[in-house]
């Protein structure tokens, strides 16, 4: 039997058997072709120790063994309230804008990000699909594999810059006798020994990590809060810092909507009735107050690094530095580090696994491919992404952030429109059952070019450091990020009527 033949939906078939045969004994059968036999052994890993063999599937109601119902909060506690977050908070200092206006720019825009992932995140119970899956439903099958593509690199994006500011710290504990190079390889391993063993074994890991972070963040607080300076007048005035406003709200914004795409795939094992209430606003919850958390840490502690010479100079080596800087005495300073670089791992289990089923559900051929040979692939990604952007930390979160802002709010947008407008607000009227097959998906063509349209708004919105949009430069001296705003019209006002032709001549 050749390999194609070998599988099934991307699933090793055992051949024909008397049907007196056991259970052991077809699943003794080895496929044959090297990806055939990574699937066989891959269930057979998962038959022994739960690496999930299974993890595209549609989770079947009958099949769900639910997570605490906390875990909907805790879960991006634990991805967000890190180093990369507490980073960001830096962002407005480099805008030139004053403390008072960062903390209110962070906690409305990280809301309103948190706001439309955790509308998202109830379409998972819903379904019991994963969050590309359910994009097949508006974006049509083989458009999606373009949400896929994003998401793939989305989650590199995201487990780099972790991997950048862990690394970091483990370079200032060992005093620079740890690389950065090394740093982020030591925490990238760390995070694919979780990722590796599936959806439990991240689930069971990111319930507590968040409460460790929180601990060495009030501490941090503790020690560094009365230096913060609301006097601080900023350093741009009129137009220019409107501008700076809007491109603010764009990098907060964009951290917490970009989960947005992935949310689904750690709520497929919560029964079909879970509250679309309670999920909303524990996800919601979940994402905005720990990011508000850290990156106000982070807007506080810059606001003070021109009254505190010793701190701009230790900034300057990097924020682990900065943070030993700040942290007494010293030992349990280094301690601390440790603590908040094992914390990044939080975020990077997520990020490698939903990469890693992200890149799966691209194509159909894709998903013959092992999920755990995907995690591997995504890992190395990750490394090299990591080591080459190790130097350039804020660059890599102010534009990275911002994209990822951007497909994220054509994204949700699309799916809100199709899910209420065409949909009846109801997952009864998914065909669930089809999800995998193609020919009874929508042809995409209406999600796929409203998707575009909110592209076009991209590209004259946006205000990035190696391109400014043709509108976003009238805002300012430094231009004024309007992507979002402009990809949310775009996207919503085209998708409508382009999906009602899709319905009236192709009828699905």
């Amino acid at each position: 039997m050749d390999y194609f033949n070998s599988l099934e939906d991307g699933k090793p078939v055992a051949e024909p058997k008397l049907a007196t045969a056991s259970v052991e004994e077809e699943t003794s059968v080895k496929p044959r072709g090297i990806f055939g036999r990574m699937l066989y052994y891959e269930e057979l890993l998962d038959k022994k120790m739960g690496i999930e063999s299974h993890s595209l599937d549609r989770v079947l109601p009958e099949e769900r063994q639910p997570p605490n119902t906390l875990a909907m909060a805790f879960i991006w506690a634990s991805a967000t309230m890190n180093i990369s977050c507490f980073s960001t908070g830096f962002l407005g200092k480099e805008f030139g804008l004053t403390l008072g206006e960062t903390i209110a720019i962070t906690i409305c825009a990280t809301f309103l990000g948190g706001c439309f992932t955790g509308w998202c995140a109830t379409l998972g119970p819903g379904t019991g699909l994963r969050q590309v899956a359910i994009s097949r439903y508006s974006f049509g099958f083989y458009p999606s594999s373009v949400i896929a593509a994003l998401n793939v690199i989305e989650q590199l994006g995201w487990a780099s810059v972790s991997c950048i500011t862990g690394g970091q710290a483990l370079r200032a504990v060992s005093d620079d006798r740890i690389s950065m190079v090394v740093g982020v390889i030591i925490v990238a391993c760390l995070s694919l020994a979780f990722s590796f063993f599936g959806l439990k074994a991240v689930m069971g890991i990111e319930q507590y990590i968040w409460m460790v972070a929180f601990v060495v963040f009030m501490i941090i607080f503790g020690e560094s809060g009365h230096r913060a300076s609301l006097s601080d007048p900023g350093t741009v005035t009129g137009i220019t810092k409107s501008g700076n406003v809007l491109s603010l709200i764009s990098v907060v914004y964009g951290s917490s909507v970009s989960w947005s795409s992935i949310v689904s795939d750690f709520y497929v094992h919560y029964p079909v009735n879970t509250s679309k209430t309670k999920v909303f606003i524990y996800t919601t919850l979940g994402i905005s107050l720990p990011t508000c958390i850290g990156m106000l840490l982070g807007a506080c502690i810059s606001s003070a690094l021109d009254s505190t010479p010793e701190w701009a100079d230790a900034y300057d080596e990097g924020i682990g530095n900065l943070l030993q800087a700040i942290i007494h005495p010293r030992g349990f300073a280094k301690f601390c580090l440790v603590l908040l670089m094992l914390c990044g791992v939080g975020q990077n289990c997520i990020a490698i696994y939903s990469g890693s089923l992200s890149a799966q559900l691209f194509a159909k051929p894709f998903q013959r491919i092992p999920r755990v040979l995907w995690t591997l692939l995504v890992f190395a990604c990750i490394i090299a992404i990591g080591i080459a952007g190790r130097d350039q930390l804020l660059n890599v979160l102010n534009n990275f952030l911002s994209l990822l802002g951007y497909w994220n709010t054509s994204f949700f947008v699309i799916l809100a429109m199709e899910h209420y407008v065409f949909r009846g607000g109801s997952t009864a009227n998914y065909d669930l059952d089809a999800w995998n097959t193609p020919s009874k998906m929508p042809m995409g063509f209406a999600g796929l070019t409203a998707f575009l349209c909110g592209a076009a708004g991209w590209i004259v919105g946006m205000d990035e450091t190696y391109y400014i949009g043709a509108l976003a430069k009238k805002i300012g001296e430094d231009g004024g990020d309007i992507a979002n705003e402009l990809a949310l019209v775009f996207s919503g006002l085209s998708y409508i009527p382009l999906r009602m032709l899709e319905l009236k001549y192709i009828g699905r």
